[in-house]
């Protein structure tokens, strides 16, 4: 429904619309008329919401602390789970993947050549040299936040190391392009070029996401982009930035008998940091690392 300008705005402030967000709404519709991708209303969050996903977000990053406190050589990643499970229900939350769409675990924890969706296991060690990532996401009174960590353990060859530090710095510099009214592919394209500079490859398939009022929203968000294109952004987006950085090809396969992880195609190792980003009317806020 179209809004007359003295009705009250959409946000919630109580302002008249004309004396809140017509200029913004009309701002949105300028670059629409260019052919360019705009975000819907309904991925635009309001301040009330900003504070209650802010709030899960605090929790997530209580969790993957607790996971970097003690983390170690010869724990499984059902280890890993439990730890994940029980800081978030102690601090008030739900693990966001327990049961989601299936997914039997409260975490994923991907180890070496899996890029994503590792399922947690009392049988699987983790070893010296091992790299793993730790993905976890919290719902907090009907709220949801989401990110991951790469952990190094015990000794791992420099080849790996190299992977899991240039993955970070990755979603440094595609961070650095987060700003209000630039667009998706300003920071999908700063991530590639930085992967590919270092001789490594960038998954295609698999990208980040909208979230906050649910688990997954629009947009989808890619790291094979081109600055000016894909969706545009405006303050009150949060989404994810989470490559996945391959040592070798960027072809991947999914496990046939558990239809969750997602591997390599030559075996080679991965890696993937995740932060959870707010885009500001000055720039960004990292929600969750």
């Amino acid at each position: 429904m179209r809004l007359g300008r003295n009705d009250s705005c959409w946000c919630g402030s109580g302002k008249k619309y004309k004396q809140c967000h017509e200029a913004f709404d009309e701002k949105i519709a300028s670059y629409r008329r260019k052919g360019h991708i705009v975000p819907p209303r309904k991925i635009i969050k309001i301040p009330e919401q900003i504070s209650k996903i802010r709030e899960s977000a605090k929790i997530n990053v209580a969790v993957l602390d607790a996971v970097a406190e003690q983390i170690q050589e010869g724990m499984s990643t059902e280890d890993i789970d439990r730890i994940v499970y029980q800081k978030t229900i102690d601090l008030g939350g739900t693990p966001a993947q327990l049961g989601y769409e299936g997914f039997p675990k409260s975490v994923c924890t991907s180890i070496n050549e899996e890029v994503c969706h590792g399922i947690p296991s009392k049988d699987r060690l983790l070893k010296s040299g091992d790299i793993i990532n730790v993905d976890a996401s919290t719902i907090l009174d009907g709220y949801f936040s989401d990110s991951s960590r790469m952990f190094c353990i015990g000794n791992v060859e420099e080849d790996r190391k190299k992977l899991v530090r240039v993955t970070k710095e990755c979603v440094e510099r595609g961070l650095k392009e987060v700003k209000p009214w630039g667009f998706l592919g300003d920071m999908g394209q700063a991530v590639h070029e930085h992967a590919v500079e270092n001789g490594y490859s960038v998954v295609k398939e698999i990208g980040g996401h909208g979230v906050g009022l649910e688990f997954h929203e629009d947009p989808w968000v890619g790291y094979c982009s081109r600055r000016n294109t894909e969706m545009l952004l405006v303050p009150g987006m949060i989404f994810t930035i989470e490559p996945m950085i391959n040592m070798g090809t960027s072809r991947i396969y999914q496990d046939r008998k558990n239809g969750w992880t997602i591997y390599t195609a030559d075996g080679k190792s991965s890696a993937q940091w995740e932060i959870m980003v707010l885009v500001t009317e000055d720039g960004h806020e990292v929600l969750a690392w």
